[in-house]
């Protein structure tokens, strides 16, 4: 009860924050125009295809997980963070609550706010769509907001997680913006620059089959695949959307490689935070 507690108060106080609705407005706002682009303007936005719900889904997976991690990191950072920066984090230890309830509890209250604005937007960005397309496809909306709702999961805990193991808002912002450039802006260099020196300073024909791995640690990345395993009938349907492990005979080179990365990257920063909190000096 002491965590659901938590999450309840942690709910009202995150819901008040300007930051996040403004981000929501410009959310909207890109949906709708990329919406309105992808009905009206297929041939350059979709060459080939024409305009489905599915491919609208595919369409503006970006957008969607570019909002998720940047709305996970201004609401999320002060999580743990500001509580101990301020002091109030002993205050709310004096009340029967453990440190344990304090992580969870703030991990679901944020993943309700983010949620809460994503379901907004999405909500308002269909809304549009159904109005341009005249047709909805219910289930594919469905998965679609399954995969949507495990990548917030992912980048709550990422980020409540990481505000966990210090007592710096600074710090906190810092280590979480360090995270986004270097998996979701950076990353798909690490392979390459590996390949690059280990092949004497050049490029082969055909990188390795184990760079694909390495390629889908990235969250974001991930995302697409499990979007790829829920929707493989939409994925296959759009010439712009090829899944990078087809060509790999490798057990791993499957969508369903999403599930597994997304399932670390949602376990390992809230077991790392809660053992960097657990063991600190308040």
């Amino acid at each position: 009860m002491s965590t659901l507690a938590i999450a309840k108060k942690d709910f009202r106080d995150a819901v008040q924050s300007r930051a996040l609705w403004a981000l929501l407005g410009v959310f909207v706002a890109l949906s709708l125009l990329l919406t309105y682009s992808y009905v009206e303007f297929p041939q350059l936005v979709s060459p080939g295809a024409e305009p489905s719900i599915g491919g609208l889904v595919f369409f503006t997976a970006g957008i969607v997980s570019l909002f998720v991690s940047l709305t996970a990191i201004v609401i999320c950072y002060k999580a743990i963070a500001g509580e101990r920066e301020i002091g109030s984090i002993k205050l709310m230890l004096a009340l029967p609550h453990r440190r344990r309830d304090v992580l969870f509890g703030k991990f679901l209250g944020r993943m309700g706010v983010l949620s809460l604005a994503l379901a907004i937007g999405l909500l308002i960005g269909f809304g549009f769509a159904f109005a341009m397309l005249g047709t909805v496809d219910a289930a594919t909306v469905a998965l679609f907001l399954v995969a949507t709702l495990l990548f917030t999961a992912v980048y709550v805990a990422l980020v409540v997680g990481i505000s966990a193991t210090t007592g710096s808002t600074s710090r906190a912002t810092t280590l979480a913006i360090g995270f986004f450039v270097v998996f979701e802006f950076l990353w798909d260099v690490v392979p390459i620059g590996v390949v690059y020196v280990a092949n004497g300073f050049s490029l082969p024909q055909q990188m390795p089959d184990w760079t694909f791995l390495v390629m889908q640690v990235p969250p974001s990345t991930a995302y697409v695949s499990v979007l790829t395993a829920l929707l493989p009938d939409v994925a296959a349907s759009l010439p712009t959307q090829t899944f990078a492990g087809a060509s790999i005979d490798a057990f791993y080179a499957v969508p369903e490689i999403g599930f597994a990365v997304l399932a670390f990257w949602l376990v390992l920063p809230l077991v790392v935070g809660y053992y960097r909190f657990d063991t600190a000096d308040l």
